[in-house]
């Protein structure tokens, strides 16, 4: 889990480093100086190297004045460029792309402090070592990019260095034991490349440090127990990682840390108790490593604590009864895939203004339950365990739920009857035991926002709805092992955002539609095991899918299937 609140608390301390920096290089003048000469064919020099740019941005930069190109800052008094900025983030409704290299000119600006090249996607090749001639320079940002080759020992050169970040790049090698002289440091983030080996001793003496991210790398070895000397930190990731051996006491020694990742690791072992000492954590996630034991009692002394997540690992026993009274801010939980035996959800949490509420896999059985709070539900998950019974008007109860994953259990329904709230996103209610007509199913749920239905292994009959194609949104439709009879509608193929759809082992029979050839984000196609006969459509990517996906028809045929008959060579 990379939450998207801290991803913004991480642009937060780059705005206000690169605010400081901007700030403390100007001075106040009458007037303006004008660019200098060298700094302006310095950034000429790094535009030679990007041979596209569709994000609009390199065309400003004509003329001699290039503090007045577009992402260049200069000093006010002195005109020499202090700031390059350009972004291309999400959140800002910025579109576009770079493609090129970075040019070393950039290293030729003596008096730049920020340097902030973000999301420009495909600037391949090596970070230059001229940038660290930069020795004035704060922020050092170049992410999500294509960035290959090592990170550079000499970035530890660059001593006034307060945030540094190299992330969503293709970054290989180990990290610098160098950059622990960067005393100064408040951020760095590496995550997301394939970097390897451990974390340099080197590292604890970055004691500013407020921000870590290691996260999405093949780094390895124990979490080094010297993290707990870094008592800045209010931000830990180091999830999805090969990190072995048991989770360091010393962790839970960082007072201020907030948010603590990780995930996805090989750690063993038991929590420790100790977990209890973090009072201002709000986000802890161990999920999917192997972790064993009890959830300690301490848990419940953690009243900041918002989101907890300790799914897929083998932790067993019953839940702490401590746990009733404590957490008091919990709005998420996922506990699923352990070895609990919870029999029901428990009552504390039914009462709960929970946003999130995950526990596959628990051994829970009974009827769905009720929830005191239920307007504050987004997102549940009880798949994997033994709920039984109707499931009819159970969502008119959970007005603004998002996601539902009840996947796998004994429920029982007509589909027919079954209606969602409008805000619905993700439906999976696969290998259940529901019937009725699928075509009333699709009337009553328009679906305006969902991305995801699966509702295979049901009994569900009935044709497919032309009106299926008001599921705009639709990415992936799994409608396989069910009584699903009559044509393929021919309007499924204006749903243009689909890229997984599984129609197999129904009782479908016609052609496949040549609007099928419409669907060009279609990535996974299976049509295998139903009365399906003629050609398939021919062109990409209906005729490189596997043979396997046109298997078990009645006499479909063409490419990847041998041809049909009676057509010419």
């Amino acid at each position: 889990m990379r939450s998207q609140r801290w991803v913004f608390f991480q642009l937060l301390i780059i705005s206000f480093l690169v605010d400081s920096a901007v700030l403390f290089g100007e001075t106040v003048a009458d007037a303006a100086a004008a660019c200098a000469a060298a700094d302006r064919a310095a950034l000429l020099g790094f535009k030679t190297a990007i041979v596209q740019d569709t994000t609009g941005v390199l065309s400003t930069w004509v003329g001699t004045d290039c503090c007045a190109w577009e992402g260049v800052q200069c000093n006010e008094a002195t005109g020499r460029v202090i700031s390059l900025q350009i972004q291309r983030l999400n959140d800002e409704g910025k579109s576009g792309y770079m493609k090129g290299t970075l040019s070393p000119s950039l290293g030729n600006m003596p008096f730049l402090e920020v340097i902030m090249l973000s999301g420009l996607k495909q600037i391949k090749g090596v970070i230059p070592e001229s940038y660290t001639k930069i020795q004035g320079l704060t922020v050092l940002v170049l992410e999500n990019m294509m960035l290959q080759g090592t990170v550079p020992s000499s970035l530890g050169q660059l001593h006034l260095l307060q945030a540094l970040s190299l992330s969503g790049n293709r970054l290989q090698g180990q990290l610098p034991a160098t950059l622990g002289g960067l005393t100064s440091l408040i951020q760095m983030n590496f995550g997301s490349n394939f970097i390897t080996g451990t974390i340099p001793s080197s590292y604890k003496s970055l004691q500013k440090l407020q921000y870590l991210d290691l996260g999405h790398n093949l780094l390895s070895g124990a979490i080094p127990a010297f993290l707990e000397q870094l008592q800045a930190l209010t931000y830990l990731d180091l999830s999805a990682n090969r990190f072995s051996d048991q989770i360091p006491t010393g962790l839970c020694n960082l007072k201020r840390a907030g948010f603590i990742d990780l995930s996805q690791n090989n750690l063993t072992g038991e929590i420790p108790n100790q977990i209890g000492n973090l009072q201002s954590l709000t986000t802890l996630s161990l999920a999917h490593n192997h972790l064993t034991g009890l959830i300690p009692p301490s848990i419940a002394k953690l009243e900041k604590l918002s989101s907890f997540n300790l799914s897929s690992n083998a932790i067993a026993g019953p839940l702490p009864i401590e746990l009733a009274k404590g957490v008091p801010h919990l709005t998420s939980v996922d506990l699923s895939y352990n070895r609990l035996a919870l029999g029901a959800v428990p009552d504390w949490l039914r009462r709960r203004g929970l946003y999130d509420l995950h526990l596959a896999g628990c051994n829970i059985s009974g009827t769905l339950p009720n929830f005191t709070k239920p307007e504050s539900i987004h997102s549940i998950d009880l798949s994997d365990n033994r709920l039984t019974g109707p499931i009819d008007l159970y969502f008119k109860k959970l007005p603004n739920v998002q996601n539902i994953k009840l996947s796998n259990n004994f429920l029982a329904s007509d589909v027919s009857k079954i209606v969602f709230p409008d805000g619905i996103t993700l439906l999976d209610l696969h290998s259940n035991s529901l019937y009725g007509s699928l075509t009333r199913f699709l009337k009553n749920n328009p679906g305006r926002f969902i991305k995801i239905v699966d509702l295979s292994s049901n009994g569900i009959a009935g044709p497919i709805a032309s009106s299926i194609s008001n599921l705009t949104t639709l990415e992936r439709l799994d409608l396989s092992r069910n009584r699903i009879t009559g044509p393929i509608p021919q309007s499924l193929g204006e749903m243009g955002a689909l890229q997984w759809l599984d129609l197999s082992i129904n009782r479908l029979t016609g052609s496949i539609p040549n609007s099928f050839l419409d669907l060009k984000n279609l990535k996974h196609l299976n049509l295998r095991a139903n009365g399906l006969c003629g050609q398939i459509p021919q062109g990409r990517p209906f005729n490189i899918f596997p043979p396997v996906a046109y298997a078990h028809n009645a006499c479909l045929c063409d490419k990847p299937l041998p041809r049909c008959k009676g057509k010419k060579q």
